[in-house]
């Protein structure tokens, strides 16, 4: 029951209460549905050492940092809210570590976000065919409608597509598409061309078809990025990076931007969103600002994850941040790697991580692990450069592929196929450099980027 809840209150996080519970949505229901999983979930706690990992400890700093940011910046009243925005994104990572603890059931919780992306698209296009005599104006649209009216570059107007909830804005919902490619590569099957046309190939086409219209360029750069990592090892590095630099210029000259340039004097305005928000950092160097307030002191968020963190968080905040992320990478790496990972072993390690049931758990091949680690680790890649461009640190997107990393990680430990995971004490100095090196680079490219302009 804990891992259909689960699904279930995924998929109506990324679909929309809206959507999924209609007329029933201001009853709020998804609120029973987050007290329902969570008192389902109390009895696997004393078997999980979940606590303990460096991950779940940045997130309870996070859940810590949020309120009292806001508190501390003089807005006591909105400490609350401001936990509330947070945790239900936090929650994903405890839900898919306790609950979707397998294959079988990670590959369930990709098919339904898979559906998520679909519908969304399904819907888009729909409407983009019954306004398509139409000049795209943003009279022609609604708060509930899956299309944004932006002008380009030029000054015309044009669509963009975009979900409901917390992916209401074109970038986040690209930016989940980025992230769901390579996780729709784990239902490949190896000499099993039908199938993995039916369930791999046309699926991708039609998750690239949507970041084609949401038009994106972040989520243009973060695919380019994507496919030269991913073609690396199989074509070389200069090739991976030839065939990347032809996907760019092809999918410009297609319109993908949509009309929209890439480049220094475009990204301008950006760079100074990032001045302003290291300037709030040394302004408020401790716990920042608060929590989504940066607006109230720039006008306009930072469009960028390290930097609205550092600014709305201080760097108490941006520690817990790195925390998470930082562990997250090493992890998938770890299991990406076929130096790492050894093959099975009979007997399962004591105390998991993931609570498991106590027979033996089905075999798994070295290669598999590999296979699903390096799909994690592109996923993860993708988000981060895409929220190089959006200030998407907080999102649930993070923290879901935290959590499939940390489960892929753990159905290896399980079975003595991989080291340990890395301990908290290193986890703690490493995601201090880490966020004082964050901070450092992000300096050092503005007075690169002011010197040559």
């Amino acid at each position: 029951m804990g891992f259909a809840l689960s699904t279930f209150y995924l998929f109506v996080a990324y679909l929309g209460t809206e959507t999924v519970f209609g007329p029933l949505a201001p009853y709020r229901l998804e609120f029973v549905l987050a007290l329902s999983i969570f008192l389902v979930s109390l009895p696997l706690l004393p078997t999980s050492n979940i606590i303990k990992s460096p991950q779940s400890l940045a997130l309870i700093g996070l859940g810590f940092a949020v309120p009292f940011s806001v508190a501390v910046s003089g807005w006591i009243g909105g400490a609350l809210q401001a936990f509330n925005g947070f945790i239900p994104c936090a929650f994903a990572y405890f839900l898919v570590c306790l609950h979707c603890n397998s294959k079988k059931k990670l590959i369930i919780l990709i098919v339904a976000l898979e559906v998520v992306c679909f519908f969304v698209i399904l819907k888009g296009s729909l409407e983009l065919r019954a306004v398509g005599g139409d000049a795209p104006s943003p009279a022609l649209l609604d708060e509930s409608s899956y299309l944004l009216a932006q002008r380009s570059d030029q000054g015309e107007w044009f669509y963009r597509l975009r979900g409901q909830h917390f992916m209401n804005d074109p970038n986040d919902f690209a930016q989940f598409l980025v992230c769901m490619v390579p996780m729709a590569f784990a239902l490949w099957r190896p000499k099993k061309t039908m199938r993995n046309i039916g369930l791999v190939i046309l699926p991708v086409c039609i998750l690239l078809y949507g970041a084609f219209l949401t038009h994106s360029r972040g989520s243009l750069l973060a695919l380019v990025v994507l496919a030269a990592a991913a073609a690396r090892k199989r074509i070389g590095r200069v090739a991976s990076l030839i065939t990347a630099g032809a996907i760019f210029m092809g999918a410009s000259v297609l319109g993908f931007t949509g009309g929209r340039e890439i480049s220094a004097e475009s990204g301008s305005d950006r760079t100074a969103l990032w001045s302003s928000g290291l300037q709030l950092l040394k302004s408020h160097p401790l716990f920042g600002v608060g929590f989504g307030r940066m607006p109230d002191y720039t006008g306009l968020t930072a469009h960028n994850s390290i930097v609205v963190c550092a600014a709305e968080l201080g760097i108490t905040g941006l520690f817990f941040w790195s925390l998470f992320v930082l562990p997250s990478i090493r992890d998938a790496m770890a299991i990406a790697s076929p130096l790492k990972v050894h093959e099975s072993e009979p007997m399962r390690i004591v105390e998991p991580l993931v609570p498991s049931p106590p027979l033996q758990s089905a075999p798994i091949e070295r290669t598999e692990i590999n296979r699903l680690g390096g799909l994690v680790l592109l996923s993860l890649i993708g988000f981060l450069v895409t929220g190089w461009f959006l200030s998407r640190a907080y999102a649930m997107t993070l923290f879901l592929l935290g959590g499939i990393a940390e489960v892929i990680f753990q159905i290896a430990a399980d079975r003595g196929m991989i080291a340990p995971r890395l301990q908290l004490g290193p986890a703690l100095r490493y995601s201090g450099m880490l966020a004082v090196s964050l901070i450092l680079a992000m300096y050092v490219l503005l007075r690169v980027t002011n010197l040559t302009r």
